[in-house]
C-alpha cells in the first residue's frame, strides 16, 4: 500500500529540511491509517533532523478528538525535540482537514513558538492518501 498526497509538492518534514517521501510516511504512520477511531501522534525531531520518537497522544472517537497542547507537548518532551510533527487519522477515508483540525494546528503552533519547539508539518492520513498542512499552504515554513 502506498499513500497518495494530495498535493503535488512535497513537504519539509525536520528542522535540517530533509524530506519525507510517500514510503517514509507510510512507514512512519501507516499504522493509524486504517484505525476505526481517531488516532492523535506526535512525531519528535532531534538537532540531526531524526525522528527520535513517536508518541500515541489520543485516542478518540470515529470522527472526533480533543487535543489539548499540554498534552501533546508532554509526550513530546521527554525526547528533548527541536521540532515536532503532529498527525491523525481520518477513519472516514478522506483526509482533508476540517475547520477544527486547522484551528488546533494553529493553537500547537503558537504553543510550540513559546517553547521553542516548532510544529513542521500536521498530516492527516486515510486509508492510503494523506494531507500535509506544509504541501497545502496552511503552514509556512
Amino acid at each position: 500500500m502506498e499513500l497518495q498526497r494530495r498535493s503535488s509538492m512535497t513537504f519539509l518534514s525536520s528542522p535540517s529540511r530533509k524530506r519525507l517521501d510517500n514510503n517514509e510516511v507510510l512507514r512512519l504512520l501507516g499504522d493509524i491509517a486504517n484505525e476505526p477511531q481517531e488516532h492523535f501522534v506526535v512525531l519528535t525531531f532531534d538537532t540531526g533532523g531524526r525522528v527520535s520518537g513517536k508518541h500515541l497522544v489520543y485516542i478518540g472517537t470515529i470522527d472526533k478528538i480533543a487535543v489539548y497542547s499540554r498534552d501533546v507537548f508532554a509526550k513530546a518532551m521527554p525526547d528533548f525535540p527541536v521540532a515536532i510533527i503532529i498527525s491523525h487519522n481520518h477513519p472516514s477515508g478522506n483526509p482533508t482537514p476540517s475547520k477544527q483540525d486547522i484551528a488546533t494546528t494553529q493553537h500547537l503552533i503558537a504553543a510550540g513558538q513559546l517553547l521553542g519547539v516548532p510544529v513542521l508539518d500536521h498530516i492527516i492520513v486515510a486509508g492510503d492518501e494523506y494531507y500535509s498542512f506544509v504541501a497545502n499552504g496552511l503552514i509556512l515554513i
